[in-house]
């Protein structure tokens, strides 16, 4: 038994915070499931970013496609992105089932650009599950002022969030009413809450970082 796989007898759920399209076709991905090393993806663009500069090759053809379609960079990289977070949901699809919809999660980010523009976030968020097509897909909306109602808006619509940028357990709580909000809004709406899931992501690599200044 390695490390990881203790920590998931342990209840402990490991997040990769990583996705490419190699990880997916090579079997990596789902090996490190079976393996119980991983339990859920996230993903953001600067992740695939990388995965697009690093995987030239892995995207070269679809890339190709879709500029002969005649889409732009934005449309472009919306289509690799959702196609990856698809592609990793399907593997993933097993363990959200056994896990009763806690694991086997896949997060994909709405644009940061729109962080501090609800209307367009809900739009996107929208588009995102969508596009994506998959109960296991989370919707990453930042916890900035803005966010906050279009976290409430998302839920209610019943879409599942992965709340991003807290940093404080003051903007914590009101993640937590936003969130509470959107539920008695879908309940009312004759929605099935149970497939309505959400994660508050605290941003713990920025909190050390600055912490680490601190104390150099």
């Amino acid at each position: 038994m390695n490390a990881l796989e203790g920590l998931t007898d342990l209840g402990v759920s490991i997040w990769l915070d990583d996705l490419d399209r190699h990880r997916i076709t090579s079997g990596n991905l789902a090996d490190l499931i079976e393996s119980k090393c991983v339990r859920g993806v996230t993903t953001n663009p600067a992740i695939f970013d990388k995965a697009v500069s690093a995987g030239a090759e892995a995207y070269a053809a679809q890339i190709s496609d879709l500029t002969a379609q005649g889409k732009d960079v934005d449309q472009i990289i919306r289509r690799l992105t959702t196609d990856d977070v698809r592609a990793a949901c399907d593997l993933f699809t097993g363990l959200w089932q056994q896990s009763g919809g806690v694991d086997g999660r896949v997060s994909i980010e709405v644009d940061p650009r729109l962080a501090n523009d609800t209307s367009a976030t809900i739009t996107q968020a929208a588009e995102l599950w969508s596009q994506v097509a998959r109960p296991n897909a989370l919707i990453k909306i930042p916890a900035t002022k803005a966010g906050l109602p279009a976290i409430t808006e998302t839920i209610a619509s019943g879409i599942s969030v992965n709340v991003t940028l807290i940093f404080s357990v003051d903007r914590y709580r009101e993640v937590i009413v936003a969130y509470e909000a959107g539920l008695v809004r879908a309940r009312a709406a004759g929605l099935d809450l149970s497939p309505i899931q959400s994660v508050a992501s605290f941003f713990v690599s920025r909190v050390d970082a600055a912490v680490d200044a601190q104390l150099e």
